[in-house]
């Protein structure tokens, strides 16, 4: 794997996790009553963020891992 691959890579993989930490917070806040929206939404930002931020990161990976191989 070349060094700018890699780097691709890590910096991909860097801004889904800060992205879904974000998603995440705003989830948070949305169950909190910051943001006027229903609380289910609020519920479903922070669990589909959490997913996001666990398995994510990954499939990306591995993805980067698979297409050395070829």
């Amino acid at each position: 794997m070349t060094d700018t691959r890699a780097r691709n890579g890590f910096i991909i993989i860097t801004a889904v996790r800060f992205l879904s930490i974000a998603l995440i917070m705003l989830g948070f806040a949305i169950v909190r009553g910051v943001i006027d929206l229903p609380w289910e939404v609020g519920a479903a930002f922070a669990v589909f963020g959490f997913l996001e931020f666990v398995f994510l990161p990954r499939f990306i990976a591995r993805r980067f891992r698979d297409d050395r191989r070829r």
